[in-house]
């Protein structure tokens, strides 16, 4: 192994649950940050199916599946109130939107790769911004490199910008592994490029799976370094 090549939203950037939280509180929705955390989890695993090849995880489509399958984990359900929560999600924070905050094992994890004299490196769907977030969590300093798909043209699955971060490495598809939240996008992405692939699964949701499966972006690591 050369390189760990890591997902950026979901996977080293959080989602910023606290402020779902927060926000739903103002609609009269008492939930907790767990609450949120928990129903964004099993969005996941949700969202998956629908992410065949040609699905964009940026389209406007799969950002309204992927919230109104987290709210209805919160029991939420009636469609002009998703359709409200939808329009605060997309004018929070924009351009960054609510994947602002660095997972807690992140740089420790980023750290431990590069330690070890491996390549760490980002491919991530994303419509621009991916960089200048990584940059203000302090995660971008301990990276080799960052590619986001709204820069170089062509997204995940797509075998072509996985080429494009092993070309980045300097390194062989079956030296590099990828880190990611999404089976279908990142696991089958990138062993269709020839890596291999780890499902980040923090609650134990995805099942069983014909890949390695870590809780956390610790155990990730470990399991590449193994």
């Amino acid at each position: 192994m050369r390189a760990v090549i890591f997902d950026a939203g979901n996977t080293l950037l959080r989602m910023n649950y606290a402020i779902i939280a927060e926000h739903l509180g103002t609609r009269g929705r008492r939930v907790t940050v767990e609450e949120v955390e928990e129903a964004e989890l099993r969005a996941r695993v949700r969202l998956d199916p629908h992410l065949a090849p040609g699905s964009s995880t940026e389209s406007t489509v799969t950002h309204g599946r992927y919230l109104r399958y987290l709210l209805e984990h919160l029991a939420i359900t009636e469609e002009a109130e998703i359709d409200a929560i939808a329009r605060w999600r997309r004018g929070y924070n924009l351009p960054v939107g609510l994947w602002n905050r660095a997972d807690p094992e992140a740089i420790e994890a980023v750290r431990r790769v590069r330690a070890a004299g491996l390549v760490a490196g980002v491919i991530s769907n994303s419509n621009g911004s991916v960089r200048s977030i990584l940059e203000e969590t302090g995660l971008a300093a301990h990276l080799h490199f960052i590619l986001d798909s709204s820069v170089v043209g062509v997204e995940k699955p797509d075998p072509r910008i996985f080429a494009l971060g092993l070309r980045e490495a300097g390194v062989a598809a079956a030296e590099a592994v990828y880190v990611g939240d999404l089976y279908s996008v990142d696991v089958l992405g990138a062993r269709g490029a020839g890596l291999d692939g780890t499902l980040l699964d923090p609650g134990g949701f995805w099942g069983a799976r014909d890949c390695r499966l870590a809780r956390g972006l610790g155990e990730a690591v470990r399991l590449a370094l193994e």
